[in-house]
């Protein structure tokens, strides 16, 4: 079987008091795919800069796991002709 390599890289920058990540998918043989996630501190909180990063980064990656599930349902029903029923 033929090894696949897909990486994720993740950019994180904070601006005005709020973070953003942004996830991209590189794929072997094409398929590059970008999810975006936000986080803001909350005026109440204390100011723990590493809370905003895994926080928006875990959104930019959830942004990208729903894209890939969506072009996966495009990719079946293109294929297929039919509706995917995706599950799990």
């Amino acid at each position: 079987m033929e090894e696949k390599r897909w990486s994720v890289e993740i950019v994180i920058d904070e601006y005005e008091g709020k973070t953003r990540a942004e996830a991209k998918l590189k794929a072997d043989g094409g398929g590059d795919h970008r999810g975006i996630g936000l986080a803001r501190l909350n005026p109440i909180d204390s100011d723990v800069p590493k809370i905003g990063d895994e926080l928006a980064a875990a959104r930019a990656l959830s942004d990208l796991a729903h894209q890939l599930i969506e072009a996966t349902a495009s990719d079946i029903e293109n294929s297929t002709k039919e509706r995917a029923h995706l599950k799990g």
